[in-house]
């Protein structure tokens, strides 16, 4: 009776052992293949390309901004508010979900200078109305970005962004006051936010920790550039009109 009982007491523990084996491997393959993906070179030709893409989208991106900027000193959309609010009634409620999709994707994928889409959310909504969308929008892609990080790694960065802004700040990591000087430059409003929403990603910060600097950080520098954007192009229409 005995050795019956050993016998499927050892049978029981060859499966228990297999079975967390298997969990075990299972495990280690999928900490090797995160490390991979977090290490991962991207190299030359697909940076080349990525490139391309990207200044493509950039000169089809300005195109279609100077047409619209035509559009709307054409249909005096810039100069009247009447004109304006017939131009958004157009869309309806989309129109400010619209614009904030546009502000998080031009964050994410940074093919136009941040300070084109401030300045048209001003023009399309007003200074007040303009500042809010745009500070949602642009909240909403840093997360994203630094989300992204955390899932890919460096490869990001060396997609998107030149080998000259990454030995300018990628020497940030390596410093124990990463998350200060990540703060300082978030709350000022001449860093280039997008790279480093991506290189906060690839280091320890925690989500919760970013999203409170971005948060708190993001208000003054989106105030100045929108209020600053929209008295230059003010006085703009004032000359060519």
């Amino acid at each position: 009776m005995n050795e019956k009982v050993k016998t499927k007491s050892a049978i029981v523990t060859d499966e228990l052992k297999d079975k967390l084996d298997g969990v075990a491997d299972k495990n280690y393959k999928t900490l090797m293949k995160n490390k991979r993906l977090k290490s991962f070179d991207v190299n030359e030709q697909v940076r080349r390309k990525v490139k391309i893409i990207m200044n493509v989208l950039t000169i089809l991106s300005f195109i279609g901004c100077a047409i619209f900027i035509f559009y709307g000193l054409k249909t005096q959309i810039f100069t009247s508010d009447t004109a304006l609010r017939e131009f958004l009634m157009k869309f309806g409620f989309w129109a400010p979900v619209i614009f904030i999709v546009f502000q998080a994707i031009q964050v994410v994928f940074p093919i136009l200078p941040g300070g084109i889409g401030l300045l048209g959310g001003v023009l399309l909504f007003g200074p007040v109305g303009g500042f809010i969308l745009n500070y949602i929008g642009i909240c909403l892609g840093s997360i994203a970005a630094f989300a992204i990080a955390k899932k890919f790694g460096n490869m990001v960065i060396q997609l998107f962004f030149s080998k000259k802004m990454q030995e300018k700040y990628m020497k940030w990591v390596n410093r124990r006051k990463f998350d200060t000087l990540f703060t300082i430059a978030i709350f000022a409003p001449i860093a280039p936010d997008d790279f480093l929403c991506y290189l906060a990603g690839t280091t320890k910060m925690t989500f919760l920790k970013f999203t409170i600097i971005i948060l708190l950080g993001k208000p003054l520098a989106i105030a100045i550039y929108t209020f600053g954007l929209d008295l230059i192009f003010r006085q703009f229409i004032e000359w060519i009109v």
